[in-house]
């Protein structure tokens, strides 16, 4: 609802294609009175139009509109806003959860005396179930024919319940499964630049903005469509019409200039981009890219660029509307009158680049020369941690000693059963051409193909020890490899295509052949990944994959020819050909030119406008499924499904949280534990608490699924829960896994159960953290499996955007350590107890006194800072969480 007070008169009207439109006018604003709006960036600009467009007064107020446009004044602010976005993105992973919130909604609604249709999204809502396909089969011609038919086998249960979700529930539409991952469906086909809606007989334009349930959602800011992740507790709030809170970002402005060298690619790019800005800080922050060297990017390198804004901290990665942008709403089958409209409404807001005079005013920036890219990859586990590619194979030996402790038989191989063959550290066992960062850019994908063909031409072929998939975004993309003729040459070398979604990226890379898996275990050995996508965080790929490293779809295929990262692909041969005369990678990849006018003849309108004609109908398999209908759903008994116990015993009254007195310490974690580690989305162990849950419920290890796809049932998920393979809890050093130690006991147990007998002993729990704590996805139930397991606060040196928020929005308070201390320098084992008073009456940003007390009755107190930043994030905390808070809201009203 638009409920603009419009106190800077600004309310005009923008006649385009024979039709008007009703628009808040940045220029006019600053006409009347707003001064320093031109200076804004572009991101801000967005922010601000937001603000004038929803300014009622109380949680829009003129103040509120008058801060951001002060703020090019220092570059910074910690004035607090409330934006709105026009839209929510989710996929399955996250998607089936908040779903399942939203139908436990409807019931608890109903229980306090509301009327549960007020749970209903009040913005658009679209989920594309992309994060599902595993890589059970590869290397054949019917690989996809096969994975999908395993897909709904193993996900027949959430199929059902998200297609009642789409009939129960208003402004909520699906996308079927075998379409395309979600970002680039909303690269290609969901986002319009310029959004529109009918009110009261009048049309408004502006600004696209959305949040997703997916950390990669800023892929759309290559599309100047300003979208972040958001957990999936927050991106329901604002489903149901609550304003994201948020301070005025600092935006750091990245200046290209140039253009890239013959032979590198957007993802070199990106990952040299990534290396800067994690080295620069930027958590938290926007990032904006401005300079010359932006006309000479495609906008899929810049959509490549901002999806990995996770990877390099920032909250979003923006790119202006220029012509790159009107040329690829027209090319990808937008309708033309929305064309127009982008545009005119860009020009209008003097937000089309490059139009402005001047630069933007930024709190700070860095340059980047396109001509020093080379080519890189990164890894073995962290995105930023780039690598030249003609230092890779140094890189690995350095890694293979420092991080694996293996170099002293470096050399070492191991027979695999019933081969002719061995294999050893540093041998690649997966070359993935995986969604989501490169698979949205022709460049790298028609790239890869051609690579394929000239390596055919020479003999060369793919290692036998080598899994090879091929996992595009979108359907298109088979498209133009079909047209191109490169698929056969892919083909050829064993890049069938497997499925469309989001695969080896999120850990559905599907088991290794029996006996490589045998062969690595055995040896112990250090075996290695390539893959395109933006992740490569510990035990995230594959269990028995411990080195993974990103790299651009042309070098995935390389690597799959090379099966190992022992050799310099950049000096030493890639293989031999029928003569056995050395081959190199320069004499396989292919020219910029030659990629260029392959793009332009395989890439075309019609095919953007065919695959997306009716994307929400699906396939025969998704139309098969049946589903009853109803308002409140049934909750059949199901080890997927399950309603989550959130609001049992919730009243209309709210009870603030309290001290903690005597809490025991359930973890201690180093430096950039991720989302991954303390939710893990790969393969669920037999052994494992939610292994044992499963195979108690009938369930067989060979339908396990992974844990991402059983984020529905919390009985699942509260056990896997920091169940990672790699995690390493320094409560037990040494030891890899999701173990812990009971005190006063003293017995070592998987951690699951040691919070499940501090639960009956009626202990409070504490889990404390190093630096940049809850990295990496937008995991909301690495927050709800903390609350579950009884987990009070979080006391970390540093947080993670997304997590921070996610565990505010479960009731858990994120406290900070101040003056560079941290639980090592406090001396504390994980056999203390731990006292936290401040939390009662506590406000944003307030101190919170710690008081630990060791095992022989001494104390240690120091101060810690609250990280509940915001009002709304207090209000969140003091209900319980984000959803008791809206829940609350509704039924009141």
């Amino acid at each position: 609802m638009m409920a603009s007070l419009d106190s800077f008169k600004c309310r005009r009207e923008l006649e385009v294609d024979g039709k008007t439109y009703t628009y808040f006018d940045l220029t006019q604003a600053e006409k009347n009175g707003l001064s320093g709006v031109s200076k804004l960036p572009y991101t801000l600009k967005v922010l601000l139009e937001n603000l004038l467009r929803f300014e009622d007064g109380k949680t829009v107020t003129r103040a509120d509109i008058e801060a951001i446009a002060a703020w090019t004044e220092t570059g910074r602010s910690d004035h607090e806003i409330a934006y709105r976005p026009a839209r929510v993105l989710m996929q399955d992973f996250t998607g089936v959860p908040a779903v399942v919130d939203l139908a436990a909604m409807r019931d608890a609604t109903r229980q306090l005396g509301g009327d549960p249709r007020d749970v209903n999204p009040l913005v658009p809502v679209d989920l594309v179930i992309d994060h599902s396909v595993m890589v059970d089969v590869f290397g054949t011609a019917d690989a996809f024919k096969k994975n999908v038919e395993r897909e709904y086998e193993r996900n027949g249960e959430r199929y059902k319940f998200l297609k009642w979700g789409a009939s129960a529930f208003d402004n909520f539409r699906v996308v079927p499964p075998g379409t395309g991952i979600c970002h680039q469906v909303n690269l290609e086909y969901l986002a319009q630049t310029v959004w529109t809606k009918d009110e009261d007989g009048t049309t408004y334009a502006y600004p696209d903005t959305l949040v997703g349930t997916d950390s990669h959602t800023t892929m759309v800011n290559g599309l100047a469509v300003l979208g972040w992740g958001v957990g999936g507790i927050e991106a329901e709030a604002a489903m149901l019409g609550q304003p994201v809170s948020m301070l005025i970002p600092e935006v750091v402005g990245f200046k290209l200039t140039g253009r890239l060298p013959e032979g590198a690619t957007a993802t070199d790019l990106v990952l040299t981009v990534t290396q800067m800005l994690r080295k620069k800080g930027v958590v938290g922050k926007f990032v904006e890219f401005y300079g010359p060297g932006l006309d000479h990017l495609s906008l899929e390198d810049s959509a490549t660029i901002a999806n990995m804004a996770p990877e390099y901290g920032a909250t979003c990665g923006f790119f202006p509307v220029d012509n790159e942008t009107i040329d690829y709403l027209r090319s990808t089958g937008r309708d033309e009158s929305r064309v127009k409209l982008v545009e005119a409404y860009a020009r209008a807001q003097d937000m089309f680049r490059p139009a402005r005079t001047t630069d933007p005013v930024y709190t700070d920036t860095l340059e980047l020369d396109l001509s020093t890219v080379e080519p890189s990859l990164a890894g073995p586990k962290r995105p930023q941690d780039r690598v030249a590619l003609k230092d890779a194979a140094d890189a690995f030996a350095t890694e293979l000693d420092r991080e694996f402790g293996k170099l002293e038989d470096g050399n070492r191989r191991v027979e695999v059963e019933g081969e002719t063959y061995s294999i050893g550290h540093g041998d690649v066992v997966i070359a993935a051409i995986t969604s989501c960062t490169n698979t949205s850019n022709p460049s790298v994908m028609l790239g890869a193909g051609l690579v394929a063909r000239n390596a055919l031409k020479r003999g060369l072929t793919v290692k036998p020890w080598v899994k090879t998939s091929l996992a595009p975004g979108s359907q298109v993309v088979t498209d133009y490899l079909a047209k191109a003729g490169l698929q056969d040459d892919l083909d050829a070398l064993g890049f069938q295509l497997v499925g469309y979604g989001c695969t080896t990226c999120i850990g559905n890379s599907g088991p290794l052949p029996e006996k490589i898996s045998k062969a690595i275990a055995e040896g112990d050995l250090v075996a290695t990944s390539v893959l395109s996508g933006n992740r490569n965080f510990e035990g995230r790929v594959n269990p028995d994959v411990r080195a993974n490293y990103l790299a651009s779809p042309p070098l995935v295929v390389a690597y799959a020819i090379a099966g190992t990262m022992n050799i310099n692909l950049a000096e030493d041969p890639i293989g031999y050909d029928e003569d056995n005369q050395p081959v190199y990678l320069k004499d396989i990849w292919p020219s910029s030119a030659e990629i260029a006018e392959t793009v332009r003849e395989a890439v075309t309108p019609e095919m953007f406008a065919e695959r997306y004609a009716d994307v929400f109908k699906g396939e025969e398999q998704w139309q098969k499924i049946e589903t009853a209908g109803g308002l409140t759903y049934d909750w059949p008994e199901s080890t997927y499904v399950a309603n989550p116990p959130f609001f049992e015993g919730m009243t209309m009254d709210v009870t603030p949280p309290k001290d903690v007195s005597d809490a025991r310490i359930l973890g201690l974690f180093g430096d950039s534990i991720t989302t991954d580690h303390i939710s893990p989305a790969g393969s669920i162990k037999a052994s494992s608490p939610a292994g044992r849950y499963l195979q108690e419920h009938g369930v067989e290890p060979r339908e396990f699924n992974s844990y991402g796809a059983r984020r529905g049932n919390h009985e699942v998920m509260m056990r896997g829960t920091f169940a990672n393979i790699r995690i390493k809890n320094q409560m037990v050093p040494g030891v890899e896994g999701g173990v812990t130690v009971h005190y006063p006991s003293g017995e070592q147990m998987p951690i699951y159960d040691a919070a499940m007998k501090y639960q009956s002993e009626g202990r409070s729990l504490v889990v404390f953290g190093g630096k940049e704590y809850g990295t990496g996805s937008s995991r909301d139930w690495a927050a709800k499996g903390t609350r579950l397991l009884g987990v009070k606060a979080v006391v970390a040196e540093s947080f993670e955007r997304i997590h921070r928020s996610n565990l505010i929005g479960m009731g858990v308070v994120p406290l900070v350590f101040r003056n560079g201390e941290s639980w090592e320098s406090l001396g504390i084992t994980g056999k203390e107890t731990v006292s936290l008073e401040g939390i009662e009456g506590l406000s944003p940003r307030g101190t919170v006194k710690m008081t630990v007390t060791f095992e022989d009755g001494s104390t240690k107190t120091t101060e810690l800072m609250a990280r509940i930043d915001t009002e709304n994030e207090l209000d969140y905390v003091n209900n319980g969480g984000i959803l008791h808070y809206v829940l609350r809201q509704r039924a009141a009203a």
